[in-house]
């Protein structure tokens, strides 16, 4: 599982054109769910994030979690994460996981992350979506759960 992490200062979602998430200071998460990814994956990366100390405390050093600073996030599924650009010029997917086993392992990944930071909102799984932000730093973080399975 890959999930592209950005501190954002506020972030929203629409599906099909249609608001599915806002959040205020917070985590944007871009979550991609590869072939081979079970719950283990989506429990690391959740407890990793919501750890993560990515936000500046009263020192302007970054000391501080997401809960720390009361902050939300904001998950969307992005299978494109996977995708596979050594030959040719065409992305191919197939290292990403089938559309009934991604949507299982994202929810659960929300689930995940709301039991340890509070509501998470989110984008809608299989969606044609667009997103606004407002980017913090920028920070941004790329994490694999296969690093975290070490």
């Amino acid at each position: 599982m890959i999930c592209v992490i950005q501190r954002v200062n506020s972030a929203t979602v629409y599906a099909d054109g249609v608001h599915s998430g806002s959040i205020d200071k917070g985590l944007y998460l871009l979550l991609g769910v590869k072939v081979g990814d079970d719950k283990t994956d989506a429990t690391l990366l959740a407890e990793k994030i919501s750890k993560l100390r990515i936000f500046s405390d009263e020192n302007g050093k970054m000391n501080l979690s997401v809960k720390d600073v009361s902050g939300r996030a904001l998950v969307v599924s992005n299978f494109t994460l996977h995708a596979n650009y050594a030959h040719g010029n065409r992305p191919d997917y197939l290292n990403s996981a089938p559309p009934a086993i991604a949507k299982e392992l994202y929810e659960f990944f929300i689930s995940e992350l709301s039991a340890r930071i509070g509501k998470c909102e989110s984008g809608v799984f299989g969606a044609d979506m667009r997103t606004e932000m407002s980017t913090d730093g920028p920070v941004t973080i790329v994490m694999d759960s296969a690093v975290l399975r070490k």
